[in-house]
């Protein structure tokens, strides 16, 4: 349940999307059911984000075309060939609808050395080597830095990499804020336990209307 301790402080709030990439996206190898339906919300959240001068974070996965930064569940089909959000290719950018300029790009050895990647004012990529958004990266550093204390979620997949970030972030006592509609895989029971621990479940009309 949101309580005092957990209530979204939105002028101290961030946007975390996560594997936002168009290896996810309708018709592509590696879709992700939801994805593509979900960017129109996930854009409208970034344009209020950039309009308020808020932080967003996107954080994306890269696997190396030998498997050896891939988590060993996917390792195996990577190793046989399977080019998922590989280094450098189209699939591994981000949606369209996410970026800044049209023409920009995932600075891939940057990322993949840990670095953090500038695509706009207050707005950053990051790397993560597995499905947490915190786990071996520089993340909670960088907001630490920016004095953020909640995280508006979207992203994709819910059950994976989203649920898993959402977890790390509860337990670095962040507020949490998920915008069901800007987040493939979402399910009922999944909403519910999200609630169970203190996260706030909004569509992004509601949102837009607290946030602003």
């Amino acid at each position: 349940m949101v309580s005092d301790d957990t209530a979204p402080e939105y002028d101290c709030s961030a946007l975390i999307t996560i594997d936002v990439q168009r290896d996810f996206l309708d018709g592509q190898p590696f879709e992700i059911h939801g994805t593509s339906a979900a960017l129109p919300a996930m854009r409208r959240l970034v344009e209020l984000f950039r309009l308020k001068a808020r932080p967003i974070i996107h954080m994306v996965r890269l696997y190396r075309a030998d498997g050896s930064n891939v988590e060993p569940s996917r390792r195996r089909v990577v190793e046989q060939g399977a080019q998922l959000v590989l280094p450098g290719s189209v699939g591994s950018q981000l949606a369209a609808p996410l970026l800044t300029t049209p023409a920009m790009t995932l600075d891939a050895e940057l990322l993949l050395s840990g670095g953090v990647q500038i695509a706009g004012p207050q707005e950053s990529i990051i790397y993560k080597p597995r499905w947490g958004a915190f786990f071996g990266t520089g993340l909670e550093q960088h907001l630490r830095g920016l004095n953020v204390s909640t995280l508006v979620f979207a992203g994709c997949n819910f059950p994976n990499c989203p649920r898993t970030s959402i977890y790390e972030a509860s337990e670095r006592d962040f507020r949490i804020v998920v915008i069901e509609d800007a987040l493939s895989g979402l399910y009922d029971r999944g909403r519910t336990e999200l609630e169970n621990i203190g996260v706030r479940v909004l569509d992004t009309e509601s949102f837009l209307r607290e946030a602003v």
